[in-house]
């Protein structure tokens, strides 16, 4: 792949007007919903794509989530962090990037960065809901009881927020009893 192959690939991608080749082997794609950077190593033998997807105080609580990720779900990207922002990452040898790749690579970061923490999130609820019905099932409670502790945290304020309106409140609840009820035949002690 050669510098002008990425001009080319990028305006089939986004619209003309996005992009700007800010200087030799850096390219910027800035739209109203993000701001993607193209970037040549020095000697024009690596490219880098990077795109900011939450600031690194936000992603903090994720890492374990995200390492997970990178090393099952992130294809050919990579989460990383660095400077105070979670970026999606693609790095290719230039000499051997194809259009396809190139292509693929940059839809996949789009993803990334559409998707945000959402996914990190679910799967550290997840986590947690798994572990509380484990610690249930170990004290011998049924689904029935484990879901009038949770109303009863609820209640004295040990989850949630004890100034939500009621309406809120029940909302909340309903998730928690939705996913209680999807994992407690899944988790065995």
């Amino acid at each position: 792949m050669k510098p002008e192959d990425i001009t080319k690939t990028l305006t089939e991608l986004f619209d003309a007007a996005a992009i700007e080749a800010t200087a030799p082997g850096l390219w910027q794609v800035e739209t109203t919903q993000m701001r993607l950077l193209v970037l040549l190593s020095d000697d024009g033998s690596w490219l880098r794509v990077l795109l900011p997807i939450a600031p690194a105080q936000e992603a903090q609580p994720f890492v374990e989530q995200l390492l997970e990720a990178n090393f099952d779900d992130t294809q050919e990207t990579r989460y990383a962090l660095n400077q105070g922002v979670l970026w999606g990452v693609f790095q290719h040898n230039l000499e051997t990037l194809n259009v396809e790749d190139f292509s693929g690579a940059i839809a996949r970061l789009i993803s990334l960065h559409q998707t945000g923490l959402s996914d990190c999130f679910n799967q550290l609820v997840e986590s947690r809901i798994s572990q509380i019905i484990l610690a249930a099932k170990q004290q011998g409670q049924s689904l029935e009881a484990t879901l009038q502790t949770l109303d009863r945290f609820y209640e004295e304020g040990l989850m949630g927020d004890l100034d939500l309106p009621p309406e809120a409140r029940e909302e909340v609840l309903a998730a928690w009893r939705r996913q209680l009820e999807r994992l407690w035949t899944e988790i065995e002690p």
